[in-house]
């Protein structure tokens, strides 16, 4: 079954029903930052999103330093934000 790509106004209503994400800039991408108190914290952040991801065959582009964790959601499938990123967004968001 194809994925579809969400029309850019479907992606704006969308983005208004999450908590702190945006459009990546350049592409067809959703974006977060997400901080917590330290590394550790972090850390536990990314195993639970690691187990969800294999969980739903759909896999996060992110970037840690220390107690941040950039998250970018796309489905290389659909060449760019489709259902799933906003699915897996408000997941990432009940963390």
């Amino acid at each position: 079954m194809k994925i579809e790509k969400l029309s850019d106004s479907d992606i704006e209503a969308a983005l208004k029903t999450l908590d702190g994400w945006s459009m990546a800039e350049g592409r067809s991408a959703i974006e977060k930052s997400f901080k917590f108190k330290d590394f550790n914290e972090a850390w536990s952040f990314m195993s639970r999103v690691a187990l969800l991801a294999e969980k739903m065959n759909h896999h996060p582009e992110w970037f840690n330093v220390y107690n941040r964790v950039d998250v970018t959601l796309t489905t290389h499938d659909a060449d760019g934000v489709s259902e799933r990123d906003v699915k897996m967004a408000k997941e990432l968001d009940s963390y």
